[in-house]
């Protein structure tokens, strides 16, 4: 079976982008968008990134029919005879379907998603940091969402997921500076579209793992100063 990919093209440096077409003919219903894309580049160079090639990188993430996918789980087979592929479009483009996600990980540094000190976990924490520890990193959350701008104080759930883990396992007086910092960009930023929910590649519980993070950084400190 032959498909039809259509690319959108940008070269480093150039101010226009451009589609071009190729074809690829299947071996197996197991091909996907990274394995056309691979048989592509022994012809014609088309810029993209790719690592395990196992769906736990999040590296060739890229928009696949107008959807944020992984390309080395898009199968072919279940995305009609013409595929358009284009870079993820809240990050600026390098090449091709490389984009710079450095904002990405600027505020996960900025929301400090590391452990100072010493954390214990109980059984129900443990099982959101292990949800949260699924996060590829692959930006097809931010993709989605409606609230999220690169250099913008929201930085979304790609930042909302690892600061919940961190956040669920700390002691109660250690999580002060965390919480400030998931209100800023996190909680107060959202708007509650849960427009993530079922983008994940990894198919984390988003909106779980939300509803707790709020719970623990917001409300149930608002509620102590409130005993105060």
């Amino acid at each position: 079976m032959t498909k039809k990919l259509k690319i959108l093209r940008h070269k480093k440096g150039a101010c226009d982008s451009y589609y071009e077409e190729f074809s690829y003919e299947m071996t197996n219903d197991s091909d996907t968008v990274a394995t056309a894309l691979t048989k592509i580049n022994e012809d014609v160079y088309v810029g993209w990134e790719c690592n395990c090639l196992q769906k736990k990188c999040g590296a060739c993430a890229m928009r696949i029919n107008g959807i944020p996918k992984l390309a080395c789980s898009a199968k072919l087979a279940k995305l009609g005879d013409e595929i358009t592929l284009e870079p993820l479009m809240k990050f600026p483009v390098i090449e091709d379907l490389i984009v710079d996600r450095s904002a990405m990980y600027e505020n996960l540094d900025a929301i400090k998603t590391w452990f100072d000190d010493k954390a214990r976990g109980n059984g129900d924490t443990m099982d959101n940091a292990y949800e949260a520890s699924r996060c590829l990193q692959c930006g097809c959350c931010l993709e989605v969402c409606p609230n999220f701008m690169v250099e913008g104080r929201f930085f979304g759930m790609a930042s909302a997921v690892p600061a919940s883990r961190i956040i669920g396992q700390l002691e109660k007086d250690s999580k002060s500076d965390i919480a400030k910092l998931y209100k800023r960009h996190i909680y107060e930023g959202c708007g509650k579209s849960l427009a993530c929910r079922n983008i994940c590649p990894a198919g984390i519980e988003i909106e779980n793992l939300l509803i707790n993070s709020n719970a623990t950084a917001v409300w149930k400190r608002f509620q102590r100063r409130g005993k105060k």
